[in-house]
């Protein structure tokens, strides 16, 4: 290989502009910035989000950057977590999914806190976000299959992605580009437990805290601080480490799974990673939330909603619900914890909860969630008749389809059976601009009237005429 992988990268993002970029990807990126604002209202009140705030107002520090909502006015790098778990908190936020998960949408405060602090325009600051999200895909199809598969979690491939963000806004050279990607990616390796098992606040942090060090590197390299240049291909790097690279001949060197012998072999999709960049925008493959929810939950909740309203079922009819998805699904979620979850974010990504809450109050919503509907015994009545299946059929499909069977009995025998491929919010199905406003005022209910969202909604909309700094006055209550 001629050039490392980082300094390929590191060109195509120094060099983008924002008139490289096709006015359906500019309109594209900000329906997502609108989704995503609307995800950090939502988030505003979760007490997550609060202890973090309310940690780095006691600091005190430079006013760079601006916090959606509250209006605080503290330094870039930290307003970069705090705006991203906001958008984070309630697992609402889009989601692409490949051989690797993520929320693209996790990085956007790294291009708003950093435009804060350069005083840069919000075109600058939507290049920026594009970058963001083409980088992130692009990870989540390198690996093959992901590192999801070896117990990683996906912050892994974000802590690549969050200083090409920053340091685009910085102006770095591509030389400090390379630093800054060498710099945060030897770093943030997540392993998984914070979305296995019995769920804590760190499953909605992790991720934002890659964004968030990606900020502190690219600032570090626009200083002069060196970093890996071979951070993937080279020597103990993430290649050589995750899954196998022969660091002198630059090939995989393909490892056999222990015990996921159906899947194949571990290999590197290079392709997938620097192949063809400006020939088309990976924000345009990227998906939305219906629904504040674990992705994998989407098609099976949009499935069990059909049956039961079609068909008019009400919960206490029900002798069992079965849910026949994919083998990584069911080891997510439906392991025990799922079936008694104790907090919002073991709830969010427990589909025993959130087929027993859909079938109960024939909806989901973020109230699903709530500490008073957790002890909703109708809720208790239900969620132990729900069993998950797993279908070698249905994982050859995946990623390109999300299959999903639902099939629900009555105590009268009657069986009722939808089956999905996809959810509502994907690009073949995607969210209209109507969608998002309606998710926008339920996420902004109580907090902003009717004319502050107007207001927020037209700024998003019409943002690339603005500077970043007013843009952001405009994103407070």
């Amino acid at each position: 290989m001629e050039k490392s992988i980082s300094r390929i990268i590191s060109e195509f993002a120094v060099n983008l502009k924002f008139e490289d970029l096709p006015e359906e990807v500019v309109e594209t990126t900000k329906k997502f910035l609108y989704d995503s604002i609307a995800c950090a209202f939502g988030g505003y009140k979760t007490k997550d989000v609060n202890i973090i705030r309310n940690i780095y107002n006691n600091m005190g520090g430079a006013q760079d950057a601006t916090v959606i909502g509250f209006g605080d006015r503290i330094p870039a790098v930290n307003a970069t977590l705090v705006n991203s778990l906001m958008i984070r908190a309630l697992d609402y936020n889009d989601i692409y999914w490949k051989e690797d998960p993520s929320h693209p949408s996790d990085l956007i405060p790294a291009a708003l806190s950093v435009g804060e602090l350069v005083g840069a325009n919000m075109e600058e600051v939507i290049t920026a976000i594009v970058l963001g999200y083409e980088f992130e895909q692009r990870l989540c199809e390198f690996a093959v299959p992901g590192v999801r598969e070896r117990k990683w979690h996906h912050a892994t491939l974000t802590q690549f992605v969050s200083p090409i963000v920053a340091g685009k806004l910085l102006g770095l050279t591509v030389d400090e580009m390379v630093n800054a990607i060498g710099i945060n990616g030897v770093h943030n390796h997540t392993i998984g437990a914070p979305t296995a098992g019995k769920l804590t606040m760190m499953k909605n942090t992790v991720d934002p805290m890659a964004v968030q060090s990606g900020v502190f590197a690219a600032l570090m390299a626009k200083e002069g601080y060196t970093g890996t240049e071979a951070v993937f291909e080279g020597k103990e790097g993430f290649m050589d480490t995750f899954f196998g690279w022969n660091v002198k001949e630059q090939k995989p060197e393909p490892v056999k799974m222990q015990g996921r012998e159906a899947l194949g072999e571990w290999t590197w999709d290079l392709d997938k990673l620097i192949g063809g960049l400006g020939e088309s925008y990976k924000i345009m493959e990227c998906g939305m939330k219906a629904f504040p929810t674990e992705a994998l939950t989407h098609t099976h909740i949009t499935a069990v909603l059909k049956v039961v309203k079609e068909n008019n079922i009400n919960y206490d009819e029900i002798e069992e619900i079965k849910i026949t998805t994919i083998a990584r699904a069911v080891d997510i979620l439906f392991d025990p914890h799922k079936y008694r979850p104790e907090s919002r974010e073991t709830a969010d990504h427990s589909l025993p909860y959130c087929i027993a809450a859909a079938v109960v109050d024939k909806k989901i919503t973020t109230a699903t969630f709530s500490e008073e509907k957790l002890k909703d015994p109708r809720i208790w009545e239900v969620i132990d008749k729900i069993k998950g299946e797993a279908s070698e059929e249905f994982d050859k499909m995946f990623p390109e389809k999300q299959p999903s069977r639902a099939t629900i009995t009555t105590k009268e025998g009657k069986v009722y059976s939808e089956y999905l491929e996809y959810p509502k919010g994907d690009p073949r199905e995607p969210m209209t601009i109507e969608d998002i406003n309606a998710k926008f005022e339920g996420l902004a209910e109580g907090l902003l009237s009717a004319e502050r969202q107007k207001d927020i909604k037209e700024t998003i909309l019409n943002s690339e005429n603005l500077c970043a700094r007013d843009f952001m006055r405009k994103m407070v209550i």
